[in-house]
């Protein structure tokens, strides 16, 4: 049993990060702190006025843990990597972990290539970005103004060694893996492209428009043509760079909050060498009754600890407690000092403001989509809770048998977290111990299966001192939904018992019509509303257990269907199958072949062709 009032004396005043569960072993919370015994406290002292976010997660922890580190930036650190790790309930989360393109010019080599990267290390090139829309015309626009090459050729050590590639056949690079451009020259080009990535079209525009012109005067219009098109795709480009600061050529990010309840959307606008290369927006979710500045504290350290970039500055509209922590933690990450801001005045505010009404945008724009997809969902469970008495029900697993009159029987395990599918989760089984149509064996095997390596697994975790969480089969469902009714249940609850698991078990109850009229739980049926999201989601979850199930069934009946005799021999595999098959007009003719004739056939030798004589004979 855990003490949580002896245990709250023992902790350290030190640095670390502490980690709440709930009775299920779920972690719902992770924090840091500069003193685990002065933060840790303040959640169970009934003095403390709580928000009711905080006063709901006190009520659902069980236990505790905790561990030290040296500093506060380890324990942050250490805080971000459990919580993408964990995705506790409790913490404001954020939803979208999206990931962007650079452009990166390796300077540093003989023949610099240009290519694109999700990856920056301090490795001598440059890197241009990010890219919030399509990289790859940026990439072909280079190629075709500039032709640098895209290859990973070691130059100039393999100059002459090979044919240059189709890009030099094309007319997209210059060759330099053919010796058909000098080092000099090649780096002419390469300090253009640098400059184009700095956002001076200016001469580009120029040489081109010359060129253009050129071929015109020598009625080549279709050398006139291309060249203009490719003008406008430099204009294009150019037109893209919407916000030139000329106060500044810094590297910065602009972050602005919008926020509706449970629900927020974060707007960041890129600034590179001063000027706005694009806009993204990100949502969180678990905000309510979160003060604004720790939104933001809340964000940048979700989405910087995964961003391959940390520009020089961050503009945010609020200033929170842990503002220094987070510049001391960014600039290790950068290598250089990293600063956050609130600007009040000029230029800066303005950009500002001009975030934070498309924040507000997209937040108006989306907030009823979001609530519908909530209801759908998280609030399906709710129904759920409500309509079983039961409370923390995130985690459903569901299961289902298929077969043809007992043959190739399988199990199908689907999963669903808060009311959407975790397709990571699936599983499958292949029954082994039941022969001939009984759905009710079937799924005891399944069942028993399936939870028995969650314990063994279990077991291995722990004692390799690892988190059980981390395990396939480790993480046990709030609520066993059956395809079924009393039957099923009652497998159901015989196998949870016999392997000392204590998890809620409900069947779905069908009328004549073969529809789910209700869901029976505790020896009772009760009734389901048709037109609730509840129903909604059930039906979704049969259909996609059903579905994984069939699926799984058709691959091994059309692998059954096409297997060989042959296929059944050792040695006789798939190259020496048709060998056979080409060179006998019958499996008649195989069987009746002597060793010599069996070895005389390609791909064929000795042992093999006594292999099959002897499977055939003996």
């Amino acid at each position: 049993m855990f003490d949580i009032q002896e245990e709250l004396k023992k902790l350290p005043a030190k640095p670390g990060v502490y980690i709440m569960h709930d009775k299920t072993d779920e972690i719902i919370y992770v924090g840091k702190a500069i003193s685990l015994k002065n933060r840790v406290r303040q959640y169970f002292q009934s003095g403390n006025r709580h928000s009711e976010k905080i006063r709901k997660m006190v009520s659902h922890i069980d236990h505790f843990e905790y561990i030290i580190t040296d500093s506060e930036v380890e324990a942050l650190v250490l805080e971000c990597n459990l919580i993408k790790e964990h995705r506790p309930h409790y913490n404001t989360m954020l939803k979208d972990d999206k990931s962007y393109p650079y452009i990166k010019v390796t300077v540093s080599e003989d023949f610099p290539r240009v290519f694109s990267t999700h990856i920056m290390k301090r490795d001598k090139a440059r890197y241009f970005g990010p890219y919030t829309s399509s990289i790859k015309e940026t990439l072909e626009l280079i190629r075709k103004l500039y032709k640098i090459r895209s290859c990973n050729r070691k130059l100039p050590e393999d100059i002459g060694k090979d044919r240059p590639c189709l890009q030099y056949q094309i007319g997209n690079c210059t060759g330099p893996c053919g010796g058909y451009i000098g080092k000099d020259e090649y780096r002419k080009n390469v300090d253009e492209v640098v400059s184009f990535l700095e956002g001076n079209y200016g001469p580009v525009k120029k040489l081109l428009t010359e060129e253009m012109q050129k071929y015109s005067a020598e009625l080549n219009f279709e050398e006139a043509a291309r060249v203009r098109d490719l003008i406008g795709e430099v204009e294009k480009m150019s037109t893209r760079q919407k916000i030139n600061n000329n106060d500044s050529q810094e590297d910065r990010d602009i972050i602005a909050l919008a926020r509706a309840e449970d629900e927020a959307v974060m707007q960041v606008f890129f600034v590179r060498e001063g000027r706005l290369i694009g806009r993204e927006h990100f949502y969180l979710t678990g905000v309510a009754d979160e003060e604004r500045g720790d939104i933001f504290s809340d964000f940048i350290k979700q989405y910087y600890s995964g961003t391959p970039f940390i520009p020089k500055e961050l503009f945010v509209e609020e200033t929170f407690e842990d503002t220094a922590l987070l510049e001391e933690w960014l600039s290790e990450r950068r290598g250089s000092k990293v600063s956050i801001k609130v600007p009040q005045r000029g230029e800066k505010a303005k950009l500002l403001d001009l975030a934070h009404k498309n924040a507000v945008m997209v937040l108006d724009r989306d907030s009823e989509k979001i609530k519908r997809e909530q209801e759908r969902t998280i609030g399906a469970m709710h129904e759920m809770e409500e309509l079983l008495g039961l409370t923390g029900l995130r985690r459903t697993e569901s299961f289902d048998i298929s077969n043809t009159s007992g043959f190739e029987q399988v199990g199908s395990m689907v999963v669903y977290e808060d009311g959407k599918p975790k397709k990571n989760d699936y599983r499958r089984f292949k029954i082994k111990t039941v022969s001939g149509q009984d759905d009710y064996a079937c799924m005891e095997e399944v069942l028993t299966r399936r939870f028995r390596h969650g314990i063994e697994e279990e077991q291995r975790l722990k004692e390799a001192g690892m988190n059980t969480d981390t395990g396939s089969f480790t993480r046990y469902p709030d609520i066993l939904l059956m395809d079924g009714g009393k039957g099923q249940v009652n497998v159901a609850l015989r196998v949870l018992e016999n392997l000392g698991l204590d998890i809620p078990v409900a069947g779905l109850v069908k009328d004549d019509n073969h529809r789910t009229r209700g869901m029976y739980f505790n020896n009772v049926e009760l009734p389901i509303d048709t037109r609730g999201e509840l129903f909604k989601l059930i039906t979704r979850i049969q259909d996609e257990t059903h579905r994984f199930a069939i699926e799984y069934h058709k691959s091994l009946r059309g692998k059954a269907q096409i297997h060989s005799v042959l296929d059944d021999i050792p040695g006789v595999g798939d190259r020496r199958r048709r060998a056979l098959m080409k060179a006998f007009i019958s499996l008649d003719a195989i069987k009746a072949a002597t060793v010599e004739e069996l070895a005389g056939v390609e791909s064929m030798n000795i042992k093999s062709a006594e292999e099959v004589y002897n499977f055939f004979h003996k």
